[in-house]
């Protein structure tokens, strides 16, 4: 018995394969991801026991970082907490934890990245400020613990952020 539909299952296949090369990881190299590489910058191997929220990390040292909707760009107009921070992190000569928060509309995937989008903005943001790379996590914790709980957009813009964590 012959299936019809057999030749045009093994093309699908082939293409499926063929296309996974085109989008395959770049090397760090080729500016593209590898392992832990972001943007071409290497994040620095975790701290053991150091999480944003444990008893080893300190927390609002730093104003936290505003982000408009659906966005990871960093504003000018909060620049000048970045340029603190970076001037704070500095002296500090400690590590620090960057968490990226979103407020509760869209899915959780797409919040969980969006809000690693924007941890990973001010990351650059202070490498780009003189703080160094191998003292810089990120973590994303999308709508999970919002600074507000209040629904509108007043509650939505306290939730759309990143905040910062010193390692102790």
């Amino acid at each position: 018995m012959k299936l019809p539909y057999l030749p045009a299952l093994a093309i699908c296949a082939a293409l499926s394969l063929s296309s996974c090369a085109l989008f395959k990881k770049k090397s760090a190299e080729e500016g593209g991801i590898d392992g832990d590489y972001v943007t071409g910058t290497p994040l620095p191997e975790r701290v053991e026991g150091a999480g944003f929220f444990g008893g080893n990390v300190n927390r609002g040292q730093f104003e936290p970082v505003y982000f408009g909707y659906d966005s990871f760009s960093v504003s000018d107009s909060e620049l000048l907490k970045l340029e603190a921070a970076a001037s704070g992190i500095k002296g500090l000569k400690k590590d620090v934890i960057i968490a990226g928060f979103t407020d509760d509309r869209g899915t959780e995937e797409y919040n969980r990245g969006l809000g690693e989008r924007r941890a990973q903005a001010v990351r650059e943001s202070l490498i780009s400020m003189g703080v160094p790379a191998a003292r810089l996590q990120t973590v994303s914790f999308g709508e999970e613990m919002p600074a507000d709980p209040g629904s509108g957009e007043a509650a939505y813009a306290k939730n759309r952020r990143a905040e910062f964590g010193v390692v102790k």
